[in-house]
């Protein structure tokens, strides 16, 4: 069963609204992602590369029995994007080896009986320096500013403007370029998750809406630029850039993450 046939109703924006016995579906596929990232915390040092680290995703997609979203998503051949230091998003796995004190987001998409689970979270190889390490801490806790926002009756403006008051408050920039989006039987679907805004503007929240919220966050200015494989996007002033991403569903009072690490691994440095 595709989205296009599921029996949810659909808002005049286009957000799907998922039935109750839909969340079981989304945290089982949320629990399989964070498990994989759980798996990679020791897998990250320096000397390793992050083609070994998307090969080491690649065999835990499969030996699951799930399905990677992304090989084959567009074109693309990775069962995760890996973006290292100033690499904002969309990082290709390569050759290139890890170095001690880079920082590095691992993203993973799988698919678990037609569910999408989808996260990402910061790692560290080897000991960051003390700039990174603040921006790793901001970017995590905007997330959940962000998150803290959800329940119904609020907007989608009040999630972004949670976290870009919070970001832009320790004297931090949130990337405009890209932004969360809703998922549930597809990887990709309205709304656009923006992690700015003004608080009371875009739609407002309902229960059953599944979507994620994933902010990056620049130690310098937002912009971005596209690298010329179409994939990699970088900071503009080659400042270190962060990200945090869950998975999660609108509730009656609130929210349920579905991708919230098994072991408490999500904060590389708790």
């Amino acid at each position: 069963m595709d989205d296009k046939t599921h029996k949810g109703r659909i808002t005049k924006q286009g957000i799907r609204i998922y039935d109750e016995a839909d969340f079981a579906g989304m945290a089982k596929a949320g629990e399989l992602a964070a498990q994989i990232l759980d798996s990679m915390v020791d897998l990250v040092k320096p000397g390793t590369t992050t083609e070994a680290l998307d090969a080491a995703i690649t065999k835990m997609v499969n030996d699951a029995g799930s399905t990677s979203a992304t090989i084959g998503y567009k074109g693309y051949q990775h069962a995760s994007c890996i973006s290292v230091n100033h690499v904002v998003c969309h990082g290709i796995p390569g050759p290139k080896l890890l170095k001690d004190g880079d920082i590095l987001n691992i993203d993973v998409t799988v698919i678990v009986d037609g569910w999408f689970g989808d996260t990402s979270r910061m790692y560290v190889a080897g000991k960051p320096n003390r700039k990174a390490e603040r921006l790793i801490q901001v970017t995590h806790d905007a997330l959940f500013e962000g998150i803290m926002a959800v329940k119904p009756g609020n907007t989608f403006g009040d999630i972004g403007h949670a976290i870009q008051k919070y970001v832009e408050g320790h004297r931090m920039s949130v990337v405009r370029d890209f932004c969360g989006h809703g998922l549930g039987r597809v990887f990709h679907a309205p709304p656009n998750v923006l992690h700015y805004g003004r608080p009371g503007t875009g739609s407002i929240l309902e229960e059953g809406m599944f979507f994620t919220i994933e902010p990056m966050v620049n130690l310098g200015r937002p912009e971005t630029k596209v690298l010329a494989d179409d994939w990699t996007a970088v900071t503009r002033d080659k400042s270190l850039s962060a990200q945090f991403e869950h998975s999660i569903g609108v509730t009656a009072d609130g929210c349920q993450i579905f991708t919230l690490s098994p072991n408490g691994k999500f904060h590389p440095t708790y």
